[in-house]
């Protein structure tokens, strides 16, 4: 079995406790749960809290893998720390046993389908501005902007550059798109193309590196299902394309 949901944000319990999500219990760590950017488990800064490691232990422990894909709101600094390790066709940052993040512009072969991972995105909730710790006013700045409506981050605390993809992750997920003859069963994203952002936003989505690069998979690649989470919402949104938010679908 696998599953496939939206956004978690660090919010678990309701979500996969056992009658939420009672096919677990015939789960086996051959079947896998795979989440679609902003798991929320690796977000505090100064390593893994006691919350953190107690949610990680306890998805370890499940009779399922946790897969995930990164989103915008996961601590990319710390991600990058974690071992790196080849897992089933592609890449994977270990954070436990069974417990992986999907980097990406990977291919998995998983129960004998292929997954195409690229998590990342651009974070919508910036209007307040991106706030650096290192600048002489920023405490004047925080207090601003704590006063006000808008809403911000704080860098290299509540968000980070790495959110959005870089050239070589780009061209690494080209490559062994193409030695997979631009084919694959399914895509797991966090955000999705530039004509399916605009689909669901019309003008209020802007599109970005991201977005762009997912247009050019979606006119160039052959897939059967598209997955994608970051606008918390559960659509059909067209006939290949799902958009997750707190929905566990199966897909095999």
């Amino acid at each position: 079995m696998i599953f496939v949901t939206g956004d978690t944000h660090g919010d678990f319990k309701s979500r996969f406790n056992s009658e939420a999500f009672p096919e677990q219990k015939q789960m086996t760590k051959e079947d896998y749960l795979i989440i679609c950017g902003d798991f929320g488990g690796i977000w505090e800064t100064g390593g893994e809290s006691k919350t953190e490691k107690w949610w990680l232990d306890w998805f370890d422990s499940r009779p399922f893998t946790t897969l995930f894909i990164d989103g915008n709101h996961e601590n990319h600094e710390r991600l990058a720390t974690y071992p790196v390790k080849e897992w089933n066709g592609g890449k994977v940052h270990e954070i436990r046993g069974s417990v992986l993040h999907l980097m990406r512009g990977q291919v998995f072969t998983l129960q004998g389908k292929t997954f195409f991972a690229f998590g990342g995105a651009a974070s919508h909730d910036i209007d307040g501005g991106i706030l650096e710790p290192d600048d002489p006013d920023y405490k004047v700045n925080l207090r601003i902007a704590m006063q006000g409506t808008l809403p911000f981050r704080i860098n290299h605390v509540s968000w980070w550059k790495e959110e959005m993809p870089s050239a070589e992750e780009m061209e690494e997920g080209l490559r062994n798109l193409a030695a997979h003859n631009n084919t694959v069963d399914f895509i797991v994203t966090h955000c999705c193309s530039s004509s399916t952002q605009a689909f669901l936003g019309g003008s209020f989505y802007k599109p970005d590196a991201a977005t762009t690069y997912l247009e050019q998979i979606k006119n160039t690649v052959s897939y059967k299902k598209w997955f994608f989470g970051h606008y918390h919402d559960n659509r059909n949104v067209f006939d290949k394309e799902l958009l997750l938010y707190e929905q566990l679908v199966r897909v095999v």
